[in-house]
């Protein structure tokens, strides 16, 4: 019987120090790891040849990773060498991304298809490896076509300017520039197809870019065109300015490819909203005029002004103005009227605006104001003229009993 008391008491505090110990250390107390092939060149990856393989860890945690480590294990037709497979980035703070290049070799007997590689990371040395798997295209596609692709157009951004903490797209529009359908080279005939083997947006520290990219599928005969379009998003914390962003082509063949800078515009500025009369309540009432400018760079939809003042009512109670062009000024006004009788003036006037950017929905306190208030005397000229008027009466009736007594005698 003590031995199995005793046995007890063991289990229980054995227990209650599990319960009191710290938790064994996942994803680096915190740190969430997400691994990613940011690109790989050439595209596909030529059979006999080397290719270049850019592999992304961002930590989207809490905690820091304290010694990250990352191993790229190929399956055939890909190999690497053992001391180039593995490398330590060290320190992985949370919000932040490592990016390494890892160069493969293709095997010569490959046959054209899809390949796959293991992406393995580990978080802190002695901790269990994790690992994803990704494919890569394997072929020979070079191609004797001589069509050219060329951006046709300005890439068009919706919106144009973006904000800080938006969501937009931009829209490319790539043209076989060729005008006809075969050259003559060196007394060789070739057509004039082009082909898009690959297409990629790549961001910017702040500004991701959310769609993956476009691996092209037949030929772009001349003249003809194609429309590529990419999900951007920028982050809250991004300061105003404008970005490059990197679009890479890899065309008929590798001496085809065309890379391109991409200007991102990044602008904060909004709704300015101006009192164009002083901000002062007469007995209470009054009509409150404001000059309304749209100082963004482009366009924006569904503006709307809100006033909010405590024991004011405010009638619309949100001025609706709409779409405005950049520049552009709008006057609005707004009765205001007092319902309680014990507001102190002045009083604080929060002025709020409402409009969007693009698809963008944006909610901003554009400032605080002060309402003044101005009590008028009452107006007494009603009662002057009754006064006037009941002494002409009683004038009139003096002189009236005035003439009838003369007359008596």
């Amino acid at each position: 019987m003590l031995g199995k008391n005793r046995s007890i008491i063991i289990f229980v505090s054995v227990l209650l120090l599990s319960l009191l110990s710290p938790p064994t250390a996942f994803a680096a107390d915190g740190a969430d790891l997400k691994v990613s092939i940011l690109k790989y060149e050439p595209v596909p990856a030529e059979i006999g040849e080397y290719v270049n393989v850019w592999v992304k860890v961002e930590n989207l945690g809490y905690a820091k990773a304290s010694s990250l480590s990352i191993k790229v294990v190929p399956d055939y037709p890909f190999s690497i060498s053992d001391e180039n497979s593995q490398v330590n980035i060290g320190i992985l703070t949370p919000n932040n991304a490592a990016v390494h290049e890892f160069r493969l070799y293709t095997s010569s007997d490959a046959k054209p298809g899809i390949g796959a590689i293991e992406v393995w990371f580990q978080e802190s040395e002695g901790v269990a490896w994790f690992k994803k798997k990704f494919e890569l295209r394997v072929g020979s596609d070079t191609f004797d076509s001589k069509g050219t692709v060329q951006l046709a157009s300005v890439p068009v951004k919706e919106p144009q300017v973006f904000m800080p903490g938006d969501r937009g797209t931009i829209s490319f529009r790539l043209i076989n520039s060729a005008t006809q359908y075969t050259v003559t080279v060196d007394d060789n005939q070739y057509d004039t197809n082009a082909r898009i083997q690959s297409a990629s947006l790549d961001g910017v520290d702040g500004i991701k870019v959310t769609t993956g990219t476009y691996y092209g599928n037949g030929v772009v005969g001349p003249g003809e065109s194609v429309d590529l379009t990419y999900n951007v998003q920028v982050d809250d914390d991004v300061l105003d300015g404008t970005y490059y962003l990197d679009f890479s082509i890899i065309g008929s063949s590798h001496s085809y490819n065309n890379n391109w800078r991409i200007p991102l515009k990044v602008d904060s500025s909004s709704v300015r909203v101006i009192p164009s009369k002083p901000l002062v309540l007469e007995n209470g009432v009054g009509t409150l005029e404001f000059d309304v400018a749209n100082i963004h760079p482009n366009m924006l939809s569904s503006v709307s002004i809100i006033l909010e003042s405590e024991g004011i009512e405010f009638s619309p109670a949100e001025y609706f103005i709409g779409s405005m062009d950049p520049d552009e000024l709008f006057t609005i006004e707004i009765n205001a009227k007092a319902v309680d009788d014990g507001i102190s003036f002045p009083s604080d006037l929060v002025i709020h605006a409402d409009y969007r950017n693009g698809l963008n929905q944006h909610t901003e306190q554009i400032g605080v104001r002060q309402l003044q208030h101005h009590q008028a005397e009452k107006d007494n000229s009603s009662a002057v003229y009754i006064a006037l008027l009941l002494l002409i009466i009683i004038g009139g009736g003096a002189y009236v009993l005035y003439k009838r007594k003369l007359n008596k005698e």
